[in-house]
């Protein structure tokens, strides 16, 4: 059975105790991402002038927003590499006709 790991972050000025199969340094990264991303948002002018549900709101779109961006990203990224691997084969099959044809002139000259 996984071993559980836990962290403590900070995470918008307060402390959190998170608990996964991840890594303490991968907790880190994701409390430090998530604290990125809201002190963006608090240097926009008037969002700390809003209520903490709007505030909170603002944070779970914005957070929602990069994850839906990357996941079209990936499945962009995904495609092409589906893409260029079909071209590859193809090519490799060329080569291997070609390869074929020079053998076949080589063995009537040789």
């Amino acid at each position: 059975m996984d071993r559980k790991n836990y962290a403590e972050v900070l995470i918008d000025g307060k402390v959190y105790t998170l608990g996964g199969a991840e890594e303490q340094a991968y907790l880190q990264k994701v409390a430090a991402y998530i604290n990125d991303k809201i002190a963006v948002l608090k240097a926009q002018p008037g969002f700390t002038r809003q209520n903490a549900d709007y505030q909170a709101v603002m944070i779970y779109l914005n957070l929602a927003d990069d994850y839906f961006k990357t996941l079209q990203e990936a499945r962009l990224l995904r495609a092409q590499k589906e893409e260029l691997e079909k071209e590859m084969y193809s090519i490799k099959h060329e080569l291997v006709g070609a390869q074929m044809k020079l053998e076949a002139r080589e063995g009537k000259t040789g």
